[in-house]
């Protein structure tokens, strides 16, 4: 496992979106399995279900996505990880400390990144710029999405 997602990136993945087809496409791509980690865990499903709630996909979409995820979980196409809360909330704050007053990075965003330096993954994907920013400054490999 060398790849960092973010929510974003999955999300287009798991339920059909403007990014979808660009998301599948890196995907057919990648030989590693990406990084899932408890962070995945609650803002994917989240993201999901707040689609929902907007009307975007129906009940049906969303169980359809999540038995996708729990597919490609099984398949090793995505693999649980869990960087430790205590070095991902230190490595978050570094990265505030250090970035989000000249990029603009949201919360969320910057416990992605945090978690990927702390998981040691050398490269990130994601659709948003401030994070791809982010990411970078902290050394890691955006892949040009």
């Amino acid at each position: 496992m060398k790849v960092y997602a973010d929510t974003g990136f999955l999300c287009s993945l798991y339920s059909a979106d403007t990014l979808t087809e660009k998301a599948e496409t890196i995907m057919h791509r990648q030989s590693e399995p990406l990084a899932f980690t408890w962070l995945h865990q609650l803002e994917l499903r989240n993201a999901l279900r707040l689609r929902v709630f907007r009307k975007e996909i129906t009940t049906a979409q969303r169980t359809a996505s999540l038995n996708l995820l729990l597919a490609d979980l099984a398949g090793n196409i995505l693999e649980h990880t869990s960087p430790g809360l205590t070095e991902t909330m230190t490595e978050a704050e570094r990265l505030s400390t250090s970035y989000s007053e000249n990029l603009g990075t949201r919360s969320m965003d910057i416990l992605h990144v945090a978690a990927a330096v702390v998981l040691g993954l050398p490269e990130f994907f994601t659709f948003d710029k401030r994070q791809a920013a982010l990411a970078k400054a902290a050394g890691l490999k955006v892949r040009s999405l």
